[in-house]
């Protein structure tokens, strides 16, 4: 399974915000901070607005930031509204020419491991992978003066963290 890249730069730009999450962000800064092209990251900005995990502010002074907590959002609903729209293979698209299709036993085992993906990524937030994670942070921060540290590590977190680390 490959990943496209908006859904890539959805994720990082969700933790660019949560990294930054005492100002707004603006899309250059975003776009320097991962490499990423500006007008892609635009649709991106787009789409995560239309979805509910960004606020945005326009305006000369503009820019955009997290809707709600990190901790709120789960990074398998980000990743269902940017890959679920997309067939993971021909037979679960509109456009299916595959003859193979009533008889193919493969289809339904792949809908299952598509749906096991995203159960995996349910329980998974943005503060799981932001929150306690200093080299994020120093990647990530757009005020490098104003950028703390911010450990907000709950119990639960604490006993998931080295499971984290190691996925």
């Amino acid at each position: 399974m490959r990943l496209t890249t908006r859904t890539n730069l959805a994720v990082r730009t969700l933790m660019t915000c949560a990294v930054n999450d005492h100002r707004l962000v603006r899309k250059q800064d975003v776009a320097a901070a991962v490499n990423a092209s500006e007008n892609h990251l635009a649709q991106v900005v787009n789409r995560l607005a239309q979805t509910g995990f960004i606020t945005t502010v326009r305006g000369r002074h503009g820019g955009f930031h997290l809707a709600r907590p990190a901790a709120e959002i789960s990074i398998g609903a980000v990743f269902r509204a940017f890959e679920a729209g997309l067939p993971f293979i021909e037979c679960f698209g509109e456009a299916n020419t595959c003859p193979l299709r009533p008889a193919c036993r493969m289809g339904h085992q792949l809908e299952r491991a598509v749906e096991a993906f995203y159960a995996t990524l349910d329980p998974l937030t943005l503060a799981d992978l932001t929150d306690c994670n200093t080299g994020l942070e120093a990647i990530l921060a757009i005020d490098t003066a104003r950028a703390h540290t911010r450990c907000r590590m709950t119990a639960k977190r604490a006993a998931e963290a080295p499971a984290l680390e190691q996925a």
